[in-house]
């Protein structure tokens, strides 16, 4: 286990070192630190900012890099155009981001600290991460080793775990989504399809690859979907390719719902034995779902298969009533 242990701690910093490297010299004062992050959040206004460069473009906004004028800190401003955001039918999606994001505080999730709109546009004022995304990392490497995989795992989990948690399903899990800060650590971004969930939902959303079994058979899906999503990510990761795809979504669901995984020969039985107790079609029996999801990936009951897993959520974080320790 030390061994392993040693080898986990060096993958992950190769990537912080990767991160490092391709961040700018000028990002040091980055955000208002977490503990400097009040109840009440300042009272910002646009012309508190300066704006630097576009960092990201959607399909109804952009992503700007912002510096505040006084106190010098690096944020993200999220500008959504509001006749696309109506056009697109977007506003639920919109009202979800701003609800879930006002509502949570974790470490590996990204912060929302200022929100407004005028006649023409929607502002949201976020946590700036200069690490990009594990999307650019994971195509330029071609796939992850074991060992780094199964950190940003860990992390996922307990950002996952603290979602469900708060009845939040997230929904959207994917390299894309997925931020690195300047030290290689994980920060979940785009939160347009979470949604609080005492119970289920009906509504068809996510990424084609992602899509969990029953969320494609209109059956009514709850938190269970986002285990299913990370086997699918876990897979990814480790292997440079999702396990089910296909030239069109109705051929990826076709993949997903036959439920055949071809596993790449490199992967070793452990890392197989967790993609597989994740992606099971049965949605009471799926790895993460039968109690609270950190409780059941350290069971002793499967500590033999995913030993490596259990000692690094135990290591990143612990929860106690939904809330982080350190």
């Amino acid at each position: 286990m030390e061994a392993r242990g040693l080898g986990q701690e060096a993958a992950a910093a190769n990537i912080a070192r990767e991160v490092a490297e391709e961040t700018p010299d000028w990002v040091p004062a980055l955000c208002p630190s977490s503990e400097a992050r009040s109840l009440e959040p300042p009272a910002y206004r646009l012309q508190d900012f300066d704006t630097l460069v576009t960092v990201g473009t959607g399909t109804f906004g952009r992503v700007h890099l912002v510096k505040e004028k006084t106190a010098k800190h690096f944020f993200a401003l999220k500008v959504m155009s509001i006749p696309d955001v109506i056009r697109l039918k977007q506003e639920q999606h919109v009202h979800n981001e701003k609800s879930v994001l006002k509502e949570v505080s974790h470490p590996f999730l990204i912060r929302l600290f200022w929100t407004w709109h005028d006649e023409r546009f929607l502002y949201m004022l976020m946590e700036y991460v200069p690490g990009g995304e594990l999307f650019s990392y994971l195509r330029n490497r071609g796939r992850f080793s074991s060992t780094t995989g199964l950190f940003y795992s860990a992390e996922i989990i307990c950002a996952i775990e603290y979602l469900h948690f708060k009845e939040i399903v997230y929904r959207d899990l994917k390299p894309e989504n997925i931020l690195l800060d300047r030290d290689g650590h994980i920060k979940l971004t785009d939160f347009g399809f979470a949604k609080k969930l005492v119970d289920r939902t009906w509504t068809l959303c996510g990424t084609p690859e992602y899509l969990a079994p029953e969320v494609i058979q209109s059956k009514g899906h709850g938190r269970a979907v986002d285990w299913w999503a990370l086997g699918i990510l876990i897979f990814e990761m480790l292997s440079g390719f999702p396990p089910f795809f296909d030239d069109n979504p109705f051929g990826i669901y076709q993949k997903i719902l036959a439920g055949k995984i071809d596993f790449p020969r490199h992967l070793d039985f452990h890392v197989k034995d967790l993609i597989k107790k994740l992606l099971v079609v049965d949605r009471t029996r799926r790895l993460g779902n039968m109690k609270t999801a950190t409780d059941t990936f350290r069971s002793p009951r499967i500590l033999s298969s995913q030993v490596a897993l259990c000692g690094l959520i135990c290591a990143v974080t612990l929860h106690k009533d939904g809330q982080v320790l350190y």
